[in-house]
C-alpha cells in the first residue's frame, strides 16, 4: 500500500462500522483524517442532509489543511420500505446517501489536491433487493449512478469510483453454516475488506481507474438461485 503521510483524507460517516475502519486505515498510512458523523465523538458533529452543515464543514477541513486529497463518501443513508418510508424520511435518505456526496464533492473540487481521488460507497443492493428497503436500495443505486457522472465531469483532476459492498460484519460476530457457505468464500465480509479497496483505489496504483463500481461481496450476487436447486428452497 501507498504511503499517505502528509495527505489528507476526508470520510463521511466515520465514526463506527465501515467508516471506523476507513479512517484508521487511512491514519495508520500516515494521513491526517476529517471525519463527519451524526454521532458524538472526537469529530465533526453534524447531520449530513443539512446544506449549511456540509459547506461548515467543508469550511473547517480547507481552512485547517487547505486541501483535501481523498474523499470517502460512505454515510449510510435511513433503510425503510414503501409501507412505512415516509416521503419526508425517503428525501432524507436521498439527502445523506446522493446529495451531501454531490454536494461535498462540488464544495471540494476548488480544493483536490493533485492526484485526488473520490470513493463512494455504494451496496450490493444496488443491483438486488429485499422486501421493504426502498429509501435505501435508492440512495446506493443513486450514488453508484452519480459517480460515473463525476467520473466523467472531473476528469483529468480526480479519479471517482465506488465501492459496492456485500454482507458485511461491523460487529465482530462468528457466522456460520448458511450464513457463510451463501458466499462464494465462505465467509461473511469485515470492514477490512472494504477500506482495503478504499485505499487502493486512493493510491498511485490504481491510476488508470476511475468511473468504476466495484462489488466486494464474496461473490454472492453471482451465485444463481432457483427454488428447489442444490438444496436451496424459498420460504417466502
Amino acid at each position: 500500500m501507498n504511503n499517505f503521510e502528509g495527505k489528507v483524507a476526508v470520510v463521511t460517516g466515520g465514526a463506527q462500522g465501515i467508516g471506523r475502519c476507513i479512517a484508521d486505515e487511512f491514519q495508520r498510512n500516515g494521513a491526517s483524517v476529517c471525519i463527519i458523523d451524526c454521532q458524538k465523538g472526537d469529530h465533526f458533529i453534524g447531520d449530513l442532509s443539512d446544506k449549511p452543515t456540509l459547506e461548515h464543514f467543508a469550511q473547517s477541513v480547507v481552512g485547517q489543511y487547505g486541501r483535501v486529497d481523498y474523499l470517502i463518501n460512505n454515510a449510510a443513508p435511513l433503510m425503510k420500505g414503501i409501507d412505512e418510508c415516509t416521503f419526508e424520511e425517503f428525501q432524507y435518505a436521498l439527502n445523506v446517501g446522493v446529495t451531501a456526496p454531490f454536494y461535498l464533492t462540488k464544495l471540494f473540487a476548488p480544493h483536490f489536491a493533485e492526484g485526488a481521488a473520490v470513493v463512494n460507497i455504494s451496496s450490493s443492493r444496488d443491483r438486488m433487493s429485499q422486501p421493504q428497503t426502498e429509501s435505501y436500495t435508492a440512495a446506493k443505486g443513486g450514488i453508484a449512478a452519480l459517480t460515473h457522472a463525476l467520473a466523467v465531469s472531473l476528469a483529468g483532476r480526480v479519479r471517482v469510483n465506488s465501492i459496492s459492498p456485500g454482507w458485511i460484519d461491523t460487529k465482530q460476530m462468528n457466522y456460520t453454516g448458511p450464513d457463510a457457505t451463501q458466499q462464494l468464500v465462505g465467509r461473511v465480509g469485515n470492514p477490512a475488506d472494504i477500506a482495503n479497496m478504499v485505499l487502493f483505489l486512493c493510491s498511485d496504483k490504481a491510476g488508470f481507474i476511475s468511473g468504476e463500481n466495484i462489488c466486494i461481496d464474496g461473490g454472492m450476487t453471482h451465485q444463481m438461485i432457483y427454488h428447489g436447486d442444490f438444496g436451496w428452497s424459498f420460504g417466502g
